[in-house]
């Protein structure tokens, strides 16, 4: 009887975890499927964000197409480290972390002075955890995806900073997606911005574009746009890897939780059919149909 017990109570609560699991797999599943559908429409709309960009270049006054500033003071440097707003991700978190802090120490070797932020609470955790401050962190969504509201926010503050020369640099730190549950932790610059130069005159298009605005506010604006779509696409790269290997675990344990409700159901079943054996068996020696053994 006592075996019986253990086997109904472990069969009940495994059970009872099987619909969480479902539940977190859908979710995970969900999110997955709607991070690499938008990557497309991502890069449709950087890729017309860089043709508008092209055709500016030529039109802005000499000395402010680009900020080429060098300066003999060690670098100072933003590094965003993306992880994860929840666990059951495995190794997600700690992986992004660990070459996080290879990159600092690289960095710092160099001489640069690194700005750490963060966007996940479990990657704030660790680096809690590890003793690593943290100059900013914020939280992601639960179950979607980032906002790209969030991603121009930061650029733009970013941006400003970088013309204000308070930063020379914002690079990150993130998980890119290759594939179910197969992920690289890849470090990225997102900041200054790989513009295209411009066309030559022999390639410019007929007929010229009409600029009805100052040049330079409209290729400010742009930038903006353009480098908010950079970092967004990261951050899809970095959900979609996120949730498909949610998903993946969530499917090892949803199989696993099957089998072992199979295996004990079998145990529960042979268990019952002992203890009503053994049962009989009692009522037919109290009888006297059968002698005691």
């Amino acid at each position: 009887m006592e075996e019986l017990e253990r086997a109904q109570t472990r069969l009940d609560h495994i059970r009872t975890v099987v619909p969480i699991l479902s539940a977190l797999r859908t979710i995970s599943l969900g999110s997955w499927q709607v991070s690499l559908k938008q990557r497309p429409s991502v890069q449709r709309y950087g890729g017309r964000l860089t043709a508008m960009l092209s055709l500016l270049v030529p039109h802005l006054p000499s000395g402010r197409r680009a900020r080429r500033v060098k300066s003999q003071e060690p670098g100072r440097v933003v590094a965003l480290v993306v992880g994860s707003e929840r666990g059951l991700v495995g190794r997600f978190n700690v992986a992004v972390v660990e070459r996080a802090e290879q990159y600092l120490a690289e960095q710092e070797a160099m001489g640069v002075q690194v700005e750490l932020v963060a966007l996940g609470t479990r990657v704030r955790r660790i680096f809690q955890r590890r003793q690593r401050p943290l100059a900013w962190a914020d939280t992601l969504s639960i179950t979607g995806l980032p906002p790209y509201r969030l991603a121009f926010d930061l650029t733009r503050r970013w941006l400003v900073r970088y013309e204000q020369h308070e930063l020379d640099a914002v690079d990150l730190v993130y998980n890119t997606y290759h594939g179910m549950g197969r992920y690289e932790t890849t470090v990225a610059r997102l900041i200054p911005p790989r513009l295209p130069k411009g066309q030559n005159s022999p390639s410019e298009p007929w007929p010229p574009p009409i600029i009805e605005t100052d040049p330079l506010r409209l290729y400010t604006r742009v930038v903006e746009q353009w480098a908010a779509v950079s970092l967004y696409k990261l951050l899809l790269e970095s959900a979609a890897a996120e949730h498909s290997t949610r998903y993946q675990l969530m499917e090892s344990a949803t199989q696993n939780a099957d089998r072992l409700i199979e295996e004990l159901t079998l145990v529960v079943q042979a268990a019952r059919r002992h203890a009503i054996t053994q049962e009989m068996q009692e009522l037919a020696a109290g009888a006297g149909l059968i002698g005691p053994r």
